[in-house]
């Protein structure tokens, strides 16, 4: 049975639009004719993007989105489709990032960090999955994270989360085999972004020398949003009857020597 092709219209949907990966993602694909859904609780952040990409040319929508919501997500997703169309592409990137010694960290603040980077996205999959089954066609990107494969002192209960993203992943995977549905996972290394930036300083030195104690920092190069953004465009517009799984996406470590043609 041949694949249904993508439709010249494909609308989309973005967790986390309102700044970092997410923000990059959404201009990224409203330059490339995608009409865009920027969703995320700073939705006033969403309005002032969906506002630049419709000054230039672009179709974009700002939606107001509590992923730890299950309603919140419910009518994140009725409003962008209202407004664009069914939805063929979510991202859901949504999340921050609260760090601590595991023995310090409370099960509330852990699982806070479980609730909004896990079980938030699954709750963004469980929204617009069923109708892009029905449809039998339509990309989910989850933005995973390296900490899954390498995890990182501070950072316990991220690690979980995002590691758990990783068992989601390879089991919607299979599930949505034959459905005509992709399900794909990007893993950014270290990305100058939003999140954490609200951290003390005393924290993130402890924290940074742990990482370079066990050899987790080998260099000082950080991924910018608009190199995770290019990777996502690149899994939604593989072409159908191929399946971009996962992709790891990381900083290029310093040049240690002069180009021969400098």
């Amino acid at each position: 049975m041949a694949f249904i092709p993508h439709p010249d219209r494909r609308p989309v949907l973005i967790a986390g639009a309102s700044s970092g990966i997410g923000a990059a993602t959404a201009e990224y694909l409203a330059d490339a004719g995608y009409p865009v859904a920027l969703a995320a609780r700073r939705v006033d952040k969403c309005h002032e993007i969906a506002e630049k990409i419709t000054a230039n040319g672009g179709e974009a929508v700002a939606v107001p989105l509590d992923v730890t919501d299950e309603q919140s997500v419910v009518d994140c997703v009725a409003k962008a489709q209202a407004a664009l169309g069914p939805i063929e592409i979510a991202v859901s990137g949504a999340g921050d990032l609260a760090i601590g010694l595991s023995y310090e960290t409370s099960s509330d603040e852990f699982a806070s960090q479980v609730n909004i980077h896990l079980v938030g996205a699954h709750r963004i999959y469980r929204a617009v999955v069923p109708d892009m089954i029905e449809r039998g066609r339509g990309d989910f990107v989850f933005i995973g994270s390296d900490v899954a494969l390498h995890p990182r002192p501070w950072s316990s209960a991220y690690v979980a989360a995002k590691s758990g993203i990783d068992g989601l992943v390879a089991t919607v995977q299979l599930e949505l085999e034959g459905t005509g549905v992709r399900a794909s996972i990007i893993r950014p290394g270290q990305t100058i972004t939003g999140m954490g930036m609200n951290l003390d300083q005393k924290s993130t030195d402890a924290m940074l020398n742990d990482w370079i104690r066990h050899g987790l920092a080998r260099h000082g190069n950080f991924l910018a949003p608009e190199h995770l953004a290019q990777g996502i465009g690149a899994i939604v517009a593989m072409p159908r009857g191929a399946h971009m799984r996962v992709v790891e996406i990381e900083a290029e470590g310093a040049l240690t020597k002069k180009g021969t043609d400098a």
